[in-house]
């Protein structure tokens, strides 16, 4: 094993990630989460008691500080529709509500505002805006979604961008033939090798992810490396939080190696071939591909 494989191997272990693991999607906060009145009124009576103060919810604010959490709290209330369109978010309300200061308020504001999810203008005040206005692209907003009432949804949307964008991504990976890339390609397949053997799912899809975004970056297109982050993303939330192959198993493991194969003999055709099976195989996509939906 290389030094680069052995090392991923042995630090991608903590004892506690923070994670919700493959099968407990149900225990996220969305799922335990009480929905409250949704007529849009400035108070926030009705809201969950666990959201009344910012920090309480460790699972979903992963630990980050205050400012953080409360754009993971806001976040979520808005992409669940608990707090709908047209909402008037009041900061000095919002500070009584989950107990901060006037500036942690204001720069969660800030964060949702430049995330699409509110507007702020003078005479009218903070609102939420509607879904047509959210960067539905942003990684916060799509594990808000996955997570949500729209998780279907989400995951669906998901897997069809990835089937557009990743086959093209590994046609375009073979031409460039970069030696050092190859390799931790290679070392991502026999670290997914070795957690399988060990039935170390968390590993596996850690590899997965590194291998997916590495496979991006390599194909020489800034607009597509742009969107590496939606892929890791989609990864993410395809199963559990993690996890990027819902049940990690040889045919997967295969279909890695084969890209691999393809991209060392500069094989664009056989790459992006081996990255349609391998996506097809994968649960999430195979409901949506290659039939279109109905409409």
């Amino acid at each position: 094993m290389s030094t680069l494989a052995h090392t991923m191997m042995t630090a991608a272990r903590p004892t506690d990630s923070g994670l919700v693991g493959p099968g407990e999607l149900d225990r996220y906060p969305y799922a335990e989460a009480h929905v409250p009145d949704r007529v849009a009124s400035p108070s926030w009576e009705g809201a969950d008691p666990e959201l009344g103060r910012v920090g309480r919810r460790a699972t979903g604010s992963r630990g980050r500080g205050l400012h953080g959490q409360l754009v993971q709290q806001l976040g979520q209330m808005i992409v669940s529709g608990d707090l709908g369109a047209d909402r008037p978010l009041v900061p000095e309300e919002i500070g009584q509500r989950f107990e901060v200061s006037r500036t942690v308020v204001r720069e969660s504001l800030r964060v949702l505002e430049a995330k699409g999810l509110v507007s702020a203008r003078p005479n009218v005040g903070t609102r939420v805006r509607p879904v047509s206005d959210w960067n539905l692209l942003d990684p916060d907003i799509i594990e808000w979604r996955a997570f949500g009432p729209q998780r279907d949804d989400q995951r669906r949307e998901l897997s069809e961008l990835r089937w557009t964008i990743e086959p093209l991504a590994a046609r375009l990976a073979a031409g460039h033939g970069r030696e050092d890339i190859q390799q931790r390609l290679s070392d991502m397949v026999e670290i997914m090798g070795h957690a399988l053997a060990q039935g170390d799912a968390l590993t596996f899809s850690r590899a997965d992810a590194e291998f997916h975004s590495l496979l991006i970056q390599v194909a020489g297109n800034r607009m597509l490396e742009h969107l590496s982050g939606i892929v890791s993303a989609a990864l993410q939330v395809s199963g559990g939080p993690v996890t990027g192959c819902d049940r990690p198993n040889d045919t997967s493991l295969a279909q890695h190696a084969r890209i691999v194969d393809a991209l060392a003999a500069g094989d664009g055709a056989a790459a992006e071939g081996a990255m349609r099976q391998l996506l097809t195989v994968h649960p999430e996509v195979e409901r949506v591909v290659p039939a279109p939906r109905e409409h």
